[in-house]
């Protein structure tokens, strides 16, 4: 088994589209560039790294998504896990992310 490092970070609830579409939280910036330079070996494609969220003691296993338009990556929160971390849209959020 790999050791993961772990993130901490801090961020806003945001989603893609005005009319539904996916919800997100952005890792910031420096924290992406240090992920991407250290570890972007561990990409599957388009940008994809496997990932191990927790926000408000809610954890599950899922992916961080590197947006180049943005330079940064994404953390997507499905909706199973907004409504059990009672998470809504534009709520400051902390997080724990471990790749």
């Amino acid at each position: 088994m790999q050791a993961k490092i772990e993130y901490q970070f801090s961020g806003k609830v945001w989603r893609d589209s005005p009319n539904g579409g996916w919800y997100f939280v952005s890792l910031p910036k420096m924290m992406s560039k240090e992920i991407r330079n250290t570890l972007q070996w561990q990409e599957e494609g388009w940008g994809r790294m496997k990932a191990i969220a927790k926000i408000n003691e809610v954890e599950w296993n899922t992916s961080i998504w590197f947006d180049k338009k943005n330079e940064t990556y994404l953390l997507p929160l499905k909706a199973d896990i907004r409504k059990k971390a009672q998470l809504t849209l534009d709520l400051k959020i902390d997080v724990s992310i471990k790749v």
